[in-house]
């Protein structure tokens, strides 16, 4: 089989958050004034991606894997992760605020659901003026003072607001009590996990006026109650280069801004190489074949690739891989 770059159908997750950003500024093929999420590579029991160009066009991401596993993720992973694809990748508009929420790690998760925990990073794409994000407390907190301040609806004083602009990137470890602001859309990176305890959500209704559910006690001990300025991630920016962003167990990203083609060895790499654009466009080559790339479209690129060509003029891309 020819693993050529792959690109994959969005799954579109409407929300009641979401808005029309993903359509407006991303292109991608929503209907509705309230979707909130595009899952572009995903191997999440119930919404497994699908292969959209090329002699490969219709074929799941796990029959790919269950036929070449470590032709397309490499023996490295394989050997960690089975034939389970490790990262979700999603594009996310938030026309209001996302409720406030925390992610397990892999132990509690794994004890309580049998799934991986959740480390994340986001990619700020775009960002209304005075938009911004909830990362962490704002103090140290203790447990019973948290609890307190869910009991009495006064958490978001205990919260830290970071305002945002286009390239800010942040780190989510698990633990880390978080949400995303009205306004902002951006580029998500995370392990392959849904499980997520949301504690508040603004007193909001669904549209048959329900209240959305709250995990208060699965939360209490899944939070990391320390102020730390661990979030943020300060990253070089020099053009037509790889520039390291996050390296952590669970993915490595860089950032890449190209005025001219760059062509990457990957002989050495045993991992794929998932290539997001969140700026201008480019064309991905590897040993096999070639796919066209524009903003708000991913492509994945088989870790048997011997190397890749990035044919552009101008592109912005994130590089992820483990």
């Amino acid at each position: 089989m020819k693993l050529y770059p792959l690109k994959f159908k969005p799954i579109l997750k409407e929300r009641l958050w979401g808005g029309t950003k993903l359509k407006d500024v991303l292109n991608k093929p929503i209907k509705s004034d309230i979707t909130g999420e595009s899952w572009e590579l995903s191997g999440v029991k119930g919404d497994i991606s699908q292969v959209s160009n090329g002699d490969l066009e219709g074929t799941s991401l796990q029959d790919l894997l269950d036929d070449q596993a470590e032709a397309l993720m490499g023996k490295s992973v394989v050997d960690r992760f089975g034939k389970e694809f490790p990262i979700l990748i999603k594009f996310i508009d938030a026309k209001q605020d996302l409720s406030i929420q925390l992610h397990p790690n892999d132990e509690l998760a794994k004890k309580r659901h049998n799934s991986f925990g959740k480390t994340e990073m986001w990619y700020i794409m775009d960002a209304d003026p005075g938009a911004k994000l909830i990362v962490g407390f704002n103090r140290d907190v203790e447990k019973a003072e948290y609890v307190k301040s869910i009991e009495e609806g006064t958490l978001t004083e205990l919260m830290n607001y970071e305002e945002v602009d286009e390239g800010d990137t942040f780190f989510i470890n698990t633990g880390k009590i978080h949400a995303i602001g009205a306004g902002v859309l951006l580029a998500e990176i995370q392990q392959t996990s849904d499980i997520t305890y949301r504690v508040f959500d603004f007193n909001r209704r669904d549209k048959d006026g329900n209240l959305r559910e709250l995990h208060t006690s699965l939360a209490i001990d899944a939070i990391d109650y320390e102020k730390k300025d661990d979030f943020k991630v300060d990253y070089p920016k020099q053009q037509d280069m790889v520039n390291p962003m996050v390296d952590c167990p669970y993915f490595k990203t860089s950032f890449m801004e190209l005025s001219k083609p760059m062509k990457q060895d990957l002989s050495d790499r045993d991992s794929f190489t998932i290539y997001m654009c969140v700026g201008g466009s480019a064309t991905i080559h590897n040993d096999w074949g070639s796919v066209p790339i524009t903003k708000g479209e991913t492509v994945l690129v088989a870790a048997s690739s011997t190397y890749v060509d990035i044919d552009t003029q101008q592109t912005k891309l994130l590089e992820v891989t483990i």
